[in-house]
């Protein structure tokens, strides 16, 4: 007997016409099978869109929805659209160039039902060119007697581990559209801002990351931008948190920074190295200077920036 959970996996997907197919197999053969999947193909030009519908059969009667925008509007609004049109109390997410392991959404709810978490997620492997790392999110977790202070400090969730309550998603108001990039990390951090909301990271590497070169992290300069405007919208509540300060903010400023000099190195870009270098000293001046007399930034609902995309 086929068991099954009252699961919505929401997958955006751009110019991946060569990979949705291993990312719906990975979905369609879990030990415990999703209510429904649902894509956006956010405005590609390649086929993705036929692509995704013509895997419907091989989807092991878990109900398969394919929707496309007419242009590309980003990550954030293409999940946010599939949010909009989900009906499953509990939300997981893939991208369209990865792929989970057989046991991921069985292992994930045994930790949710029942649970008053607002999310959990779990350890991943990455790698290209044959060599698979695998990533200890776990310790990460348990590293700080905060976990949404440790989370804000290295960003240790990656979206395709998490699965999600819906309702806790949708009070969260959805991923931030006008972040090119990180919109996963600023939601984990809304859904988790308040004292009294848990989550989980367990130990099991559950999920395969493919790095491709048109693939979402591989901007570099654009991510940088998103992370410390996302590391300065959390000020607010790290200066509330007993084990939080201004150590943390100068913890994440650097760690982006890191973090981006790391990936220029990595592809010989010396100019762009040089860049995130020079820029490092004035993020550190201007972030503390924020941290004592800015203002800050209200994060509204923004799942009404799904409602665009048109189903073909």
């Amino acid at each position: 007997m086929t068991k099954t959970t009252d699961v919505s996996v929401i997958v955006a997907a751009y110019q991946a016409a060569g990979t949705i197919a291993r990312a719906l197999e990975s979905i369609a053969t879990q030990t415990l099978k999703p209510r429904e999947v649902i894509v956006v193909d956010d405005g590609s030009t390649d086929g993705t869109f036929e692509a995704a519908e013509a895997f419907a059969p091989g989807m092991n009667g878990i109900a398969l929805r394919v929707f496309r925008t007419v242009t590309n509007q980003g990550a954030g609004a293409a999940r946010n659209r599939a949010i909009v049109e989900s009906s499953g109390a509990f939300l997981a997410f893939l991208d369209a160039d990865d792929e989970w392991l057989p046991e991921k959404l069985e292992r994930s709810m045994s930790f949710l039902e029942g649970s008053d978490y607002r999310f959990v997620a779990h350890d991943y492997w990455s790698g290209d060119k044959g060599r698979a790392v695998h990533h200890a999110c776990e310790r990460r977790f348990r590293e700080h007697a905060d976990p949404f202070v440790g989370l804000y400090r290295t960003g240790y969730v990656p979206s395709c581990s998490v699965v999600a309550r819906r309702d806790a998603v949708l009070a969260a108001g959805g991923f931030d559209s006008s972040l090119a990039n990180a919109q996963d990390f600023d939601l984990w951090l809304a859904m988790s801002r308040n004292p009294d909301a848990r989550f989980l990271v367990f130990g099991e590497p559950l999920l395969r990351y493919h790095v491709t070169p048109g693939g979402i992290m591989s901007h570099t300069a654009r991510r940088l931008k998103c992370c410390l405007r996302i590391a300065r919208r959390y000020i607010p509540d790290i200066k509330r948190r007993r084990h939080g300060g201004l150590a943390d903010l100068w913890f994440r400023v650097a760690a982006v920074h890191f973090e981006a000099a790391r990936a220029y190195l990595r592809n010989g870009d010396l100019s762009g190295l040089l860049w995130t270098v020079g820029k490092f000293p004035l993020s550190m001046l201007t972030m503390t200077l924020f941290f004592f007399v800015g203002s800050p930034e209200p994060r509204g609902s923004h799942l009404s920036a799904g409602k665009d995309a048109r189903n073909e």
